[in-house]
This record gives C-alpha cells, structure tokens and sequence, in this order.
C-alpha cells in the first residue's frame, strides 16, 4: 500500500506533519488539506503536544505549491470542485495563523505558492540556507493566495508588489526580510529534538539560530520603492525600464513574463491587503480572485506554458498592461459563480 500523502504522528511532545508527494514536490491537494486539518484538530486538543511541526518529504523542499493540474482540469467542468478545494486551503491557512499552539514551518528548500500558505503564517518560521520562497503566480495568469496578499502587502516598502509582479525568488535573508520567515537554521534534526523534548518553540529556533547575513533585496528598497510607487502597471514597467539601477533592468524583464491581467489584479489586491484589518479579510478578496482566475483562458495558457509544454511563451488574454480596461476586469469578476461554496471562517 502506498503512504498517505501527509504523515501524522507525534514524537514526545511534537505534533508532527510532513507533505508527502515528493515526487510532485510536494504539491498540495484537497486530501491533503483535510488530513492538516484533522491533524491540527487532533494536536490540538491533545494535552500532550506542546508544539506542532510541518515539513516535506524529500530533498527538494517542503511544497512547490497547490495542485494547478487539478484546477486546470476542473475548470473545463465548471471549477466547482477547485473552489471547494480553494475554500478548504484558505480556512486551513487561516487556521494556522491563529493556531492556539505554536506551529513550526521547517521552511527547507523549495517553498511556493500553497507551501507558502502551510508555512509563512505559522508562529515559528525557520528558513534554511537552501530555502527558495516565492510567490510565482502572475507568471501562469494567477494571482497571490493563499494569504500571500497580506504577506506580501505587509512587507517593507515596495518590496512585497515586487516580489509578486516579478515572482522574485527569496533566499534565506529576502525571507527573512520581507517578514515571511523568522530566523535561519541549519541544525534542523536539533531542533525537533529540542521541540520532542518539550522545548520552548521560538526559545529553541533562537538558540539555533545563524545570521543570515544581509539581504540584497531589502539592500534594494531605495530603487525598489522608487519604481513601484507608480499607481499603475504602465508606470511601474517605466519607471524600472528608466532606473539606472543595473537590478531594475532585470526587474523590468521579469514583469514582462507576467499575464497582464493577473499582475493588475496583483498589484492592486497586495496594495489593497496593507489596509485591511485581517489575514481572513485578504482571504476572502483572494476567494473571489482565483475563483475567476481559474474559468478566465490565462490559467490555463499559463500552466500550459510554464508547466506542461514549458515552451515559455503563453499567449495572453490581453497581451499588454495598457490592454487591460475597466470592462475586461468586469467580465473577469462576473466569472465568480454562485454556486460556488462560500469562504467562511469558523
């Protein structure tokens, strides 16, 4: 018989959870999400574990994000079942965040889009040297979710919408100081056994902890915050284009791999996100964003270019910025179908 693509057990005082389809990286799905879900409530209510720990089987990275396949797929019989799916992974994500016990993300090696959302929200968030976090969404005619909107808008300056509108692929130091880790940890083994041992989570994180030296992302913010104060698309690819900052050039690049309307939507939802009260309201404006991301033709043409095909030259819908009116962002929300399951948080 082959092993449940999460596995749960408990370790001395650790609740453990590790993703485990290593052959897709990782990638989450709908029995994945529910078997968090029971997991949590079950440590939970457990008075014998003291922490929770998620990780990823393999020696790639803890999740290269949610099952696009799925909701490609199902998206040509309505998207029905996707949206169950997103429901489901935007309630466990808020879950998280407001978990009653501490949950520790070994953030190692890979983690993207939905390993973002199992991980970035958690109370303890270590990175390692071989970490690589990112939000690649725009460049497959998605945007930010699972939360990702409120990470990304909360962190300093502009460095959060560039981050989204390039997919910037983050080191241990960028994680760090964009705020979607907390500390830098080699001895990963020590520190499940400090936390099986009943340990103080964030205490035993500490004393583990190595510097992660300086971020070359956060070193940037005076260009970063320059180019991406423009209030639009347009603007924001001028201003990079204009920069003599050598990274601006390649930022500019990167912003033209984006479907021009996911990177408006994105832009203006991480934006948007900074000035809302909670993760669960940005949840909710994400809800109704990939709902109508998933039934508009850029999906679909994304991941058939980046992930099936991988001829990198998707044919957006519409192919520039400036294309982008008040009237296709209309009939994109009008994709948002009622009979969708609703989001609601407990």
């Amino acid at each position: 018989m082959s092993e449940p693509p999460v596995l749960v057990r408990r370790e001395g005082a650790l609740g453990r959870l590790t993703l485990n389809r290593p052959r897709s990286l990782n990638a989450i799905d709908h029995e994945m999400v529910r078997l968090l879900a029971d997991a949590l409530d079950d440590f939970e209510h457990d008075d014998g574990v003291r922490a929770v720990a998620i990780d990823g089987a393999g020696e790639r990275g803890l999740s290269a994000g949610g099952d696009v396949r799925f909701l490609v797929a199902d998206a040509a019989e309505g998207g029905h079942a996707g949206a169950a799916l997103l429901a489901d992974e935007y309630r466990l994500d808020a879950r998280i965040a407001r978990y009653p016990k501490p949950y520790v993300a070994l953030m190692d090696g890979v983690v993207m889009g939905g390993g973002v959302g199992v991980s970035a929200h958690g109370s303890v968030r270590v990175v390692t040297s071989r970490s690589v976090v990112a939000m690649p969404e725009v460049t497959i005619g998605y945007v930010p979710d699972v939360g990702g909107t409120w990470l990304l808008g909360h962190a300093p300056g502009e460095l959060g919408v560039h981050a989204a509108l390039t997919a910037a692929r983050l080191g241990p130091a960028d994680a760090v100081a964009c705020g979607l880790a907390d500390l830098q940890v080699e001895d990963l083994p020590a520190l499940l056994t400090a936390l099986r041992d009943g340990a103080d989570a964030m205490a035993a994180a500490e004393e583990l902890a190595v510097d992660p030296g300086e971020s070359a992302l956060y070193a940037g913010r005076d260009w970063i915050d320059r180019c991406y104060a423009a209030p639009d698309l347009p603007g924001i690819r001028e201003a990079l284009a204009r920069d003599p900052h050598p990274d601006a050039v390649a930022a500019a690049k990167a912003l033209d791999r984006a479907a021009p309307l996911a990177a408006t939507l994105t832009v203006r939802a991480v934006r948007d996100a900074r000035g809302l009260p909670d993760l669960e309201d940005a949840l909710r404006v994400e809800y109704l964003l990939t709902r109508c991301c998933v039934r508009w033709p850029d999906f679909t043409e994304g991941v058939r270019a980046v992930l099936v095909d991988r001829d990198g030259a998707p044919r957006w819908d519409p192919a520039t910025f400036e294309a982008v009116t008040g009237e296709t962002e209309h009939r994109f929300l009008s994709l948002a179908h009622p009979d969708d399951p609703p989001l609601t948080f407990g």
